[in-house]
């Protein structure tokens, strides 16, 4: 049998056997908005948002590195496992989440995630800047809008936004 350090050694039976397993670290940043933009997510229940989708995440087996965000989107740093996807992935966060905002009543009005999202591929070596990017996402959003970090996404990426 071949060990993770490649050394290999034989079964009682005297036959060798390679133990197949696989190995995913697919770095995934993902950003959501509260429907409409509305700054829904105020700063006295926001960290129990954030803890509960951590909690969330892990009783679903989603590997959740980071989460941070503002008054009216989410940002979350998330590592796929062989058996996920985007998709997947961001429909369990967000009907989640939005369905336990909604049972606790942490808004006067109905709450909801926006169904548009933003995710992009981080590589491992960048894995530190975007916790920390994530991190401060509160002092980072003092001098720029929502609004405004999604247009240098959109630059940034090459992207063109489609309208309807």
């Amino acid at each position: 049998m071949a060990l993770a350090n490649g050394t290999m050694f034989k079964l009682k039976s005297g036959f060798s056997q390679i133990n197949e397993m696989s190995y995913i670290r697919i770095w995934v940043h993902l950003v959501f908005a509260t429907k409409n933009r509305e700054p829904l997510l105020k700063k006295d229940f926001r960290y129990d948002v954030y803890k509960h989708i951590s909690k969330n995440c892990l009783e679903k087996g989603i590997f959740l590195q980071a989460i941070n965000g503002y008054i009216d989107h989410l940002h979350c740093l998330i590592s796929l496992g062989k058996d996920q996807n985007i998709a997947k992935i961001t429909q369990l966060i967000k009907g989640e989440s939005s369905f336990w905002i909604n049972q606790n009543n942490l808004t006067v009005e109905k709450f909801g995630w926006q169904d548009d999202y933003f995710a992009v591929s981080v590589s491992e070596s960048q894995v530190g800047k975007v916790v920390k990017y994530i991190k401060n996402q509160e002092k980072h959003h003092e001098n720029k809008s929502f609004n405004d970090e999604v247009n240098e996404f959109m630059t940034k990426y090459g992207w063109e936004l489609i309208k309807d």
